[in-house]
């Protein structure tokens, strides 16, 4: 109907009365739906412009921050038999708790009495040590005196020596006067014999000292030579004791460590979970684990994986969202505010290569400014699921660039790479300096 005319029908007839007029009247739910979608569109407008929180989703699960907190295997230091268990699993063990008692099972330990035996063979050779540094110092005094002697004899040699050189002089001077004399036929022919004979006795005795000079010093020296050989024999017999006694030691002290070996103790405080040795009589190797141990403590954090192209984006600090398999949770990653049942973490280390193929770890600790504490019932080892928050952007923005598969955006550069920068510009400024 165009309704042009002034007078209206539905005033003379009702209009639930005439059948066309009853099909052309727009239906009451067809109003209502309208309005609604009007109004959805409206509100869904104002959504748009709203702030959202962008985030980095990742996976990971509980673990210690510190290292030395997190479950660890008990291993043998030695091969042996099980003897005899003293914990359970579950049992809450002290450090230096004995965990398993072990005994031998290599043939040349079986003695119980070794280190006593040992300790015999320390003391012989301490005493055979003690009689051949005694015999090296003989033989030094030895060596000692002989040197003394030879220099005495040679000094009494030398003087000899030269006597029998005066002497010999003289009677050389002796010789060569009678002998002028005999020639010019001033004395008989008998004396100048006599005098030519004591001449060839002077001569003989001069040669004899220096021949028994070096008799002398040749007999001395072979005497020491065969002291001193005696002296370094002796020494490096020293020396072979000195060394067998060390590795005796070696092997005393050693066998005193292992002696320690058969109790397995307890590194730290903790429930042992899992024991991966049962029977009693079971054989352990070198460094076989006997059981896990998860240690006493309360360091709790977080090991997030995110995709290796997130990893730019995030910096240490950055606040984390974390909702913990078994807590029920409503997460609104964009509205972190509006979030039910998570709970706040800071980032504290961002490893610096891949964990996993493609992803990259970061470790998340509590967050301190956050008054919601973990939950106690907390075990390591549990699944998490985690967002980084970024910055904030409006909703129109985060679905363009979720349809168009963009990163999040970071309009400020991350502060650890601003100190880095600033470091960087300080060390060039003290080197031009």
């Amino acid at each position: 109907m165009l309704n042009l005319s002034k007078n209206r029908v539905e005033k003379v007839v009702p209009q639930d009365r005439l059948y066309s007029l009853r099909a052309i009247q727009t239906p009451n739910a067809g109003r209502t739906l309208a309005r609604w979608m009007v109004g959805l569109g409206i509100v869904g407008l104002i959504i748009l412009f709203l702030p959202w929180q962008q985030n980095i989703r990742g996976t990971g699960k509980v673990t210690a921050f510190n290292p030395a907190h997190r479950p660890q295997t008990v291993e043998s230091v030695i091969a042996g038999q099980i003897q005899k268990w003293f914990v359970r699993e579950g049992q809450f063990v002290k450090k230096g708790d004995t965990i398993i008692t072990i005994r031998e099972v290599k043939e040349k330990f079986f003695d119980p009495n070794l280190l006593v035996r040992l300790k015999e063979q320390i003391d012989a050779k301490e005493s055979s040590l003690v009689s051949k540094d005694a015999k090296a110092k003989a033989l030094q005094r030895q060596i000692s005196a002989l040197r003394d002697g030879m220099r005495n004899k040679i000094d009494q040699s030398k003087a000899k020596l030269e006597a029998e050189k005066i002497r010999f002089q003289n009677a050389e001077n002796q010789y060569q006067r009678n002998k002028k004399l005999y020639e010019a036929g001033n004395i008989p022919l008998t004396k100048f014999q006599d005098i030519e004979y004591k001449y060839q006795g002077a001569q003989a005795d001069f040669t004899n000292a220096k021949i028994e000079l070096d008799r002398v010093e040749a007999e001395y020296l072979d005497k020491i030579s065969k002291a001193e050989s005696d002296l370094n024999s002796t020494r490096a017999d020293l020396f072979d004791t000195q060394g067998s006694i060390a590795k005796l030691k070696n092997e005393f002290a050693n066998m005193q460590i292992r002696n320690e070996r058969y109790q397995i103790l307890a590194p730290q405080a903790g429930f042992i979970v899992k024991a991966m040795h049962a029977g009693i009589g079971e054989t352990v190797k070198e460094g076989d684990a006997v059981c896990t141990i998860m240690p006493d403590s309360a360091d709790l954090a977080v090991e997030l994986y995110v995709k290796a192209m997130d990893v730019p984006l995030v910096e240490k600090g950055r606040h984390v969202r974390i909702q913990f398999d078994g807590w029920p949770a409503l997460q609104f990653s964009g509205w972190p505010s509006v979030s039910v049942g998570t709970f706040g973490g800071t980032v504290k280390v961002i490893d610096y290569v891949n964990s996993k193929p493609g992803e990259f770890r970061l470790l998340v600790l509590p967050d301190e400014t956050n008054d919601e504490n973990w939950p106690k019932q907390l075990r390591v080892g549990s699944g998490i699921k985690a967002w980084v928050m970024l910055n904030d952007v409006p909703v129109w923005y985060e679905l363009w660039r979720q349809l168009n598969g963009f990163p999040p955006s970071l309009y400020e550069e991350p502060l650890s790479d601003v100190m880095d920068k600033k470091d960087k510009a300080d060390k060039a400024k003290d080197e031009e300096e």
